[in-house]
């Protein structure tokens, strides 16, 4: 990250990222479906119950490995009766955005446990596997040649420790499945689709790859 970038990423007064903040917390407290619930009914006003959540998923819960969005849309329909959220919509990226700033500046937690050894295994294949009409793979970009540059831009290590981020060229918040599907666009390959098992294996590997570093989100990217 540039100087500019970073001061902007940690100055909440900068940081465009903050009104999908405030956005999130709105949509927390806010009582929807059947069952007139909220988020906050179950977990608290603040969100402070949901320190450290983010740095646990993607997880296992009851045999199927979830994503922090798919956890988020797990508890709308079946705790609140509502419906769920659309990928990449204003509300899931400002509800997560909300609830992953809980966790800023905790380590990433996730570990190989006997529930999640065979999805991080393809996640770790999907890394690793050549794709696309460019026959690249995610690790011959950001793992052989990190710290290189790439159409003058610098290739980065690919961590994903502060999605969902404010990236200056969308002008708006993002995903990590977003990105990763920019990824695989540019590649010319085929895009997983957006909360597909095949995501969440990947996502879960990245995770795991950069476990121990710190959470930033709410980031700011280029």
């Amino acid at each position: 990250m540039t100087p500019e970038n970073q001061a902007m990423q940690d100055d909440p007064n900068l940081n465009p990222a903050m009104f999908w903040v405030m956005d999130g917390h709105s949509l927390w407290e806010e009582k929807v479906g059947k069952r007139n619930a909220s988020c906050a009914s179950c977990h608290g006003d603040s969100g402070q119950k949901m320190a450290g959540v983010a740095t646990q998923f993607p997880k296992v819960q009851k045999g199927r490995l979830q994503t922090l969005e798919g956890q988020i849309n797990q508890c709308r329909t079946s705790r609140q009766g509502a419906s769920a959220f659309a990928y990449e919509s204003k509300e899931l990226l400002a509800l997560t955005t909300f609830v992953a700033t809980q966790s800023k500046g905790l380590p990433i937690a996730i570990k190989e446990t006997p529930q999640n050894k065979k999805n991080l295994q393809q996640g770790r294949q999907f890394f690793n596997e050549r794709m696309g009409q460019l026959n690249l793979s995610c690790a011959q970009c950001h793992q052989d040649h990190a710290g290189l540059k790439l159409g003058g831009s610098l290739i980065p290590q690919g961590h994903p420790n502060a999605y969902p981020i404010y990236r200056i060229e969308w002008q708006t918040m993002g995903s990590l499945q977003r990105r990763l599907r920019n990824c695989m666009s540019g590649v010319r390959a085929k895009q997983f689709e957006y909360g597909s098992l095949e995501m969440a294996q990947l996502e879960l590997f990245l995770m795991w790859r950069a476990r121990g570093m710190p959470l930033e989100t709410p980031g700011v990217r280029p």
